[in-house]
């Protein structure tokens, strides 16, 4: 029992370790290449940047995910303050045309529609690309000299005729601004933030070990352990303590997701929700089943493993989708979880190939030698009584 826990708490550990350098490693389509990369906590954006200490001069990459071409993003350092007004910003959408537009844009009131103006430092290079509900803005900044720790905001909001129009204000669009140490790459973000992140990382890992893995594992033992004679009746207790640690962990997992929701309001996302809650509900609903299976001889037993079958298999199925989901909310550049976790549900289901083979061979030759033995002594299947035919060779 110790040592799923063990292997969960490594698991975690490195996911959490390696999550916040996941973005360094994100390849561009025009090949520019950045030495730092910040993960910022909200609007699903990342920050690159490759910074010149002596000359003040930062090149950038603002990555905004999962965005519709509907919708405007800005990116914006503020000189004087950690708020919105005094922003310099750098603002680009996708217009109507096709065509990307994409300016600089100083805000000095909160009721800005964004207009196009000069910054209060030189920008150069400015261009923004829109593909796969991404857009990504370049510029290189000039900042002040001996600049180290700058205060960033970034936003998105809707488009109307080709112009920005307010965002929404509240939830994430008033929580996106932090500090950022443009040597150390450290974000200065609240403690509200940094602790949304870890969340979003235990969510993802304990629903993925869970729901994704040890789930699984436990339908395998359960369909092709028990074939073996001498495995009776360890199979069964194998499954349920790998399908009970494999809901509890889950548990954890979903009560971690309905936290984050609880902490992200006006952002949601409903196919990844729903499909958890319904997992959730299925996945009680066979740990409450256990308390009312019938003995194998009873009557009902037929139909209650034909439900047992049906909603483990249910939930195994939504499991797969809801963590592909998950990975895809997370939007993480650096997808080798993802690319891990494909490779582990793909053994999975070579090991369950090879198994299902295994055992057809195992129950058709156990049902071959059943039939034999019921046979009156010296009769075949095929040919009666020594193989000749209804009577013996001497005719009686």
């Amino acid at each position: 029992m110790f040592r799923p826990v063990l292997f969960c708490s490594i698991l975690i550990s490195l996911f959490l370790f390696s999550s916040a350098q996941s973005c360094n490693k994100y390849a561009f389509a025009s090949n520019k290449v950045f030495s730092s990369c910040n993960d910022l906590p909200y609007l699903n954006s990342f920050l690159h940047w490759n910074y010149d200490t002596s000359s003040g001069t930062a090149q950038i990459a603002y990555r905004h995910t999962g965005i519709t071409s509907s919708r405007w993003v800005a990116w914006a350092i503020n000189p004087d303050s950690k708020g919105m007004v005094g922003s310099q910003a750098l603002v680009a959408f996708q217009k109507s045309d096709g065509s990307m537009s994409v300016y600089t844009s100083p805000v000095n009131s909160y009721q800005t529609q964004l207009q196009k103006g000069d910054l209060s430092f030189a920008v150069s290079d400015l261009t923004a690309t829109y593909s796969n509900n991404e857009i990504v803005i370049f510029a290189t900044l000039k900042l002040p000299s001996n600049t180290t720790t700058v205060n960033q905001v970034w936003q998105d909001g809707p488009l109307s005729n080709d112009s920005p129009r307010s965002h929404d204000v509240s939830g994430a669009n008033v929580q996106s601004m932090a500090t950022l140490n443009l040597h150390s790459g450290q974000s200065g973000t609240t403690g509200t933030a940094n602790s949304k992140i870890k969340k979003k990382n235990i969510h993802g890992v304990l629903n993925a070990i869970s729901w994704g893995i040890m789930m699984p594992v436990g339908i395998l033992i359960a369909r092709y352990v028990k074939v073996f004679e001498f495995a009776d009746p360890a199979w069964f207790y194998l499954h349920a303590t790998c399908q009970t640690s494999a809901y509890i962990i889950g548990v954890a997992g979903w009560a971690t997701g309905l936290q984050l929701g609880k902490d992200s309001p006006g952002i949601q996302y409903t196919a990844h929700r729903t499909i958890g809650i319904l997992i959730f509900s299925l996945a009680t609903l066979q740990v409450f089943a256990l308390l009312l299976r019938p003995k194998k001889e009873h009557k009902y037993r037929l139909y209650w493993n034909i439900y047992h079958h049906a909603i483990g298999y249910t939930v195994l199925v939504l499991s797969i989708i809801n963590i592909f989901k998950g990975f895809d909310i997370l939007n993480r550049s650096d997808d080798k979880w993802e690319k891990a976790y494909i490779v582990i549900i793909g053994a999975l289901a070579v090991v369950a190939i090879i198994l299902e083979a295994c055992t057809w061979i195992i129950v058709l030759r156990r049902k071959k030698s059943a039939d034999a033995e019921k046979l009156p002594q010296g009769m075949t299947r095929t040919n009666g009584f020594n193989g000749y035919g209804a009577k013996t060779q001497n005719g009686v």
